[in-house]
């Protein structure tokens, strides 16, 4: 059996695809499968599938499911001591999993190790912004704020963490659920809270930007209010299983999650939404002001500044500015 199985679920990328299987192919250790999850494909995602010769590759195919359905999928169908999860439109660095397969063997108490993630564009170009999320002594109150692990790519996990909360919803007859179905957003925050909440598995993570991640842009603040939605509903569904932990965090969370979606609205230019959002952050809880003072001042100057001047000359005033310290 192979020491890791890495779940890649996939769903009309053939644009990216080829680049993902590729990255995970070079992976420095060696002892894994992949389990790529084609999720009702259209276009050629199958096909560029198909097209690998190599048997660590397997290929499971289903109806649409969503992201969380393809996931669950493939653990289902996985052997591995450890659960890689890399989203098909994402990249490993060649070290990835091999740090992460130490770390896991060295500390019997984690369950989920995670790194942090440099951010690529859509023609896989680094953008020179980075996660560098919080590393250790990760509470469960720290992945409500802030959720460390950050991305859907991050993450190694051991078997035995994920089946500590599987369950199996009324009517599903072929296998258990890891990450909720019913949510197409914020499955992750839901799962890995889940964990935390319910479980003793330790989050911990390593050093290094091993994850590249992909930004794609444009359309960003149209998914925003279902994205708050799909987050209140997290909140909403995972209450009742520590109702104190919810009334002491929820406030600064969802400030957190608000300045979250402020700073997409800016990306997008949607000066209406991200002053909105930014008004909405700092009624919340005033928390992220002093704990995280400069991201928070940038993120509403720059909510204010869009409305002050106007998509296209904050466009060009961010161009402007990160062509200087592109220069610098």
């Amino acid at each position: 059996m192979p020491t890791v199985s890495i779940i890649v679920p996939a769903y009309n990328v053939a644009e990216t695809l080829a680049a993902t299987l590729d990255a995970l192919l070079r992976q420095s250790f060696r002892d894994f499968e992949i389990i790529l999850v084609d999720d009702g494909s259209t276009d050629d995602t199958l096909r560029i599938a198909e097209s690998y010769d190599d048997p660590r590759l397997r290929i499971v195919t289903q109806t649409n499911r969503g992201l969380a359905g393809a996931r669950n999928t493939g653990i289902h169908a996985a052997r591995g001591e450890f659960i890689g999860l890399c989203d098909s439109d994402d990249l490993w660095h060649p070290v990835k999993l091999a740090r992460h397969v130490l770390h896991l063997q060295s500390l019997p108490d984690v369950g989920v190790s995670y790194s942090g993630s440099a951010m690529i564009d859509e023609d896989g170009q680094r953008l020179g912004l980075s996660q560098r999320p919080r590393l250790h002594d990760v509470s469960a109150a720290h992945i409500f704020r802030r959720n460390p692990v950050g991305n859907g790519s991050a993450a190694v996990i051991r078997r035995a963490a994920l089946d500590a909360v599987a369950w199996r919803p009324a009517g599903e007859y072929q296998r258990d659920w890891w990450f909720d179905e019913t949510f197409r957003q914020s499955e992750d925050i839901e799962f890995w809270l889940r964990m935390a909440l319910t479980t003793d598995w330790r989050f911990e993570g390593v050093q290094g930007d091993l994850t590249l991640y992909r930004i794609n842009s444009g359309g960003l603040s149209a998914s925003v209010s279902r994205q708050y939605e799909a987050w209140q509903r997290m909140v909403d569904k995972l209450t009742p299983l520590a109702p104190d932990f919810f009334a002491q965090n929820t406030g600064a969370a969802r400030a957190y999650q608000l300045r979250y979606l402020c700073r997409r609205a800016i990306s997008d230019g949607d000066a209406g939404t991200a002053a909105t959002l930014a008004r909405q952050a700092v009624a919340a809880s005033r928390r992220p002001l002093w704990e995280e003072p400069v991201k928070s001042a940038v993120t509403f100057a720059a909510a204010l500044t869009l409305n002050v001047i106007g998509a296209s000359r904050f466009a060009r005033l961010r161009a402007a500015l990160s062509g200087s310290s592109n220069a610098a």
